[in-house]
């Protein structure tokens, strides 16, 4: 190439995009060639956070915001910039840019869009623990709020969340899961203040990606299993050895609804296989047992099972007072006549 022809080539522009939520710094090859390559990097907030990282690699950073006139001038004898993008990705340049390639008046420079780190499955995670902790920090009520206080809405949205499942409302359960994962990042927030035995999320996923590495040591190990039964069989054997309980009620919680807890007990009595007759005596909460603990062997959950027939209780009281039923999916996306199933051979107590 001739001195002319080089002096009147258009040059190029790199755009280059980083995640936040990846560490400052860890930035992919192609982004450091075009980085140590450049004639001029340029960035607009002197606060990005790759900066200082850019400058301590020895990259040459100028904290300038130009128009996109000025940017395709620096681009003249065949230059190449690289602009780092600030977090809203430069949408004032990119738009001057397109108005000037549009107009066909300008000899634009090659433009190149370049990502220089990538977000990983899970990284908005990361911003829902940043969110929390400024609302933690800032918000009158969050600031307030105790594991005590919050356990309700535990309960509610736990309840919400079946709810969405039974319906078959796909927007409905994305939402409520969003619901029951703020529950436990909220905890977990309130816990690192803890004087005496604080934790953190960190904490939190840390303890239950060992327990599942753990307990799947056919996936994670060298240990096969071809069927769900196999699976049990493993997960049961490492819980017994983590828990070394003395009775195969503990860890059944007390509080949860009645016909829940009666066939929990039914299903750890099974599982176990002992032979412990259920308690005879007068009254409804006997019969109740007895029908929760026959659903359980027979494969059904008893609390679905009920919510399904009071469902359609609740359709035919409407009925009667001339009353239109809500439409929704969980008044007409279930099949409130039958019995809703669960797998009793492959049913893992997850605590």
């Amino acid at each position: 190439m001739n001195a002319n022809s080089s002096a009147s080539a258009p040059g190029r522009i790199v755009l280059l995009t980083t995640s936040h939520r990846v560490a400052p710094g860890l930035l992919s090859w192609p982004a450091w060639q075009a980085l140590r390559s450049a004639d001029a990097v340029l960035c607009a907030d002197g606060a990005h956070p790759q900066v200082p990282y850019l400058r301590e690699a020895g990259i040459a950073v100028t904290e300038e915001s130009p128009t996109a006139e000025e940017l395709v001038d620096a681009c003249a004898g065949d230059r190449t910039v690289v602009v780092v993008a600030t977090g809203e990705g430069e949408p004032a340049l990119t738009d001057g840019l397109a108005r000037l390639a549009g107009s066909g008046r300008v000899q634009m420079p090659e433009l190149e869009l370049l990502p220089a780190s990538y977000d990983l499955p899970g990284a908005r995670l990361l911003d829902l623990v940043q969110v929390m902790d400024r609302i933690r920090a800032e918000c009158p009520w969050s600031s307030r709020q105790t594991h005590e206080g919050l356990a309700k809405y535990g309960i509610e949205e736990a309840y919400e969340l079946v709810e969405a499942i039974e319906a078959g409302d796909r927007e409905e359960l994305r939402e409520e899961l969003g619901d029951v994962l703020l529950q436990v990042v909220f905890h977990s927030r309130i816990a690192e203040e803890d004087s005496e035995a604080p934790f953190s999320i960190d904490d939190v996923a840390g303890g239950i990606v060992t327990k599942l590495i753990h307990r799947h040591p056919h996936v994670f190990g060298e240990e096969e299993a071809e069927t769900p039964e196999d699976v049990k069989a493993h997960w049961l054997r490492t819980k017994a050895e983590e828990k070394q309980r003395s009775s195969v009620t503990e860890g059944v919680p007390l509080g949860q609804p009645g016909l829940a807890l009666a066939a929990k007990l039914a299903s750890r009595v099974r599982t176990a296989g002992l032979d412990v007759p259920l308690p005879q005596g007068d009254g409804v909460g006997y019969e109740l047992l007895d029908l929760a603990a026959r659903a359980e062997q027979a494969g059904v959950d008893p609390e679905a099972a009920l919510r399904a027939a009071a469902r359609t209780y609740r359709d035919a009281i409407r009925t009667a007072e001339g009353v239109t039923a809500p439409d929704t999916a969980t008044d007409t996306d279930i099949d409130t006549t039958t019995d809703i199933d669960i797998d009793t051979t492959t049913d893992i107590d997850t605590e």
